[in-house]
């Protein structure tokens, strides 16, 4: 079934699209689902709280790390090849996890996870691109953002029942383990129906600015993470500052490959681009907020105020429901006020969290789930506005040539920023907790603050993106053949 990157419709190209969507669906699960059980995680293995971290930070670090890498190994060997590899690797990280009986093992077994999310997710809508005539794309491309919404939605509800129902007595490993079916549905299928595209074995890598990048990140994120637990020691930011030469480093070699016409991990004429580089940070930062918030909204429910797994999954579901409704609409507003909805989505955002917070420093020993409910609505309804016109502003400055790079580039920051914000973000909540029960504090006014104490860095964060977005140049007038491409909420 081997088809050309034409305008020819594949014959089972909605069928092949289910199969697609039920790959989105497991992945996004997966990223949605696991906060919930956090808790049951860590009281079942003994779990420390950096280890915690590593169980999400590990699996979004992996992902964004690997993300580019793949996207380009797909172009060599086939797009279908690595979407089935992925696939398969990413059920075998499913069943690792589930039948992990050690910390170390469900880390590793996490990081293993995030690689194989990174193989498949760059081919989904690659291949989506190429099944589909021109006139079909947007309502296909629509369904992957359906399908997105629905796993944000479905996950805190379905990973709450899970844990807190012990189906089969396997409590939280079914998180994991119900992936399985999804995986082996996805791998028998998409190899008989998904088509294949042709390869470019002529292609290269760039593995040298890959293990820059990795060792920059692993430099980064590793002190952030375990600082804390060794007490903060001198080589903690001894790395935190090694990270910048190597840093250097990777700029000036993808100039160098540039220069040679060369595999450039990242395009080097990406990195003088100045309305670029702005808005990669401005991404980073907004990226690195959501991420730690909720890794440390599930501990204080569940374990600072005794919260069941499915109540804290309900609990969450109105941010998800504000951000499945404010995708809709934004995806119908195209490429208009871009400057606006950033800084109004963000700017409600933190009116989200602001009103979250004093709520939270107004607990003594009980919480309402419904006094919850209204700011994390609006926070939801927030981020779902910004979140689209944040990666449409940033790439209105980028030339239409760089478009399909400059998205690659944007979608690896979000996913650093997050792995990034999980160990900033838990690192505070974590640390002021420990210092406040070691000083006799009580169990509840411990998480309370602790947990009051982690939202600012959100809204410091806020703030940074705000002043960056206003700082952008007026978005360009949509070019003539980008104005009806879908967009993907």
């Amino acid at each position: 079934m081997a088809m050309p990157e034409t305008t020819q419709p594949h014959p089972r190209r909605w069928l092949a699209l289910a199969v697609l969507l039920s790959a989105v669906f497991m992945n996004m699960l997966d990223v949605t689902i696991v906060n919930v059980a956090l808790p049951s995680i860590q009281e079942a293995l003994g779990a420390s709280d950096s280890a915690i971290e590593w169980i999400v930070a590990g699996y979004v670090l992996m992902f964004a790390l690997a993300l580019l890498p793949f996207g380009r190994l797909g172009d060599i060997i086939g797009k279908k090849t690595m979407f089935l590899i992925g696939v398969a690797s990413f059920t075998v990280g499913s069943a690792l996890c589930g039948l992990s009986h050690t910390t170390l093992m469900l880390v590793a077994a996490r990081l293993f996870q995030g690689f194989s999310a990174a193989m498949m997710t760059p081919q989904v809508l690659a291949l989506a691109q190429v099944m589909f005539p021109p006139h079909e794309r947007a309502r296909a491309f629509s369904f992957f953002g359906m399908m997105a919404g629905l796993a944000t939605v479905s996950g805190p509800l379905i990973g709450g029942f899970l844990v807190e129902h012990g189906l089969f007595g396997l409590g939280w490993r079914a998180i994991f383990l119900i992936n399985l079916p999804i995986g082996v549905f996805a791998i028998i299928a998409g190899a008989r129906i998904v088509p294949s595209t042709p390869k470019r074995p002529g292609a290269r890598n760039d593995y040298p600015g890959i293990g820059m990048i990795a060792i920059a990140m692993f430099l980064l994120i590793f002190p952030l993470v375990e600082g804390r637990s060794f007490g903060w020691p001198w080589w903690c930011f001894a790395m935190m500052v090694a990270a910048l030469p190597v840093l250097f480093a990777f700029v000036r070699w993808e100039q160098a490959q540039s220069r040679r016409n060369a595999p450039q991990l990242l395009a080097f004429h990406l990195l003088k681009n100045r309305n670029f580089l702005q808005g990669g940070v401005m991404a980073l930062f907004f990226f690195s907020t959501m991420p730690g918030f909720f890794l440390c909204l599930a501990m204080f429910l569940q374990v600072g105020f005794g919260f069941e797994p499915l109540k804290s999954g309900l609990t969450t579901v109105p941010f998800s429901l504000g951000v499945f409704v404010a995708s809709l609409i934004s995806g119908r507003l195209g490429q208009v006020f871009l400057k606006l909805r950033v800084v109004f989505g963000i700017a409600l955002l933190a009116a989200g969290i602001v009103w979250l917070r004093f709520y939270v420093l107004s607990i003594e020993d009980t919480i309402s789930h419904w006094a919850l409910f209204l700011p994390l609505m609006i926070g939801g309804l927030g981020l779902g506005i910004a979140i689209a016109s944040i990666f449409q502003l940033v790439l209105a400055g980028v030339p239409h040539e760089d478009a399909g790079s400059a998205s690659g580039a944007l979608q690896a920051v979000q996913q650093l920023g997050g792995a990034f914000g999980i160990a900033l973000v838990s690192g505070i909540f974590f640390a002021r907790l420990a210092a406040l029960m070691t000083s006799g504090t009580g169990s509840h006014a411990a998480y309370v603050d602790a947990f009051a104490l982690a939202l600012v860095y959100n809204l410091c964060a806020y703030a940074v993106v705000i002043v960056l977005a206003l700082l952008l140049p007026a978005e360009k007038k949509p070019q003539a053949e980008t104005e009806n491409a879908p967009h993907v909420a």
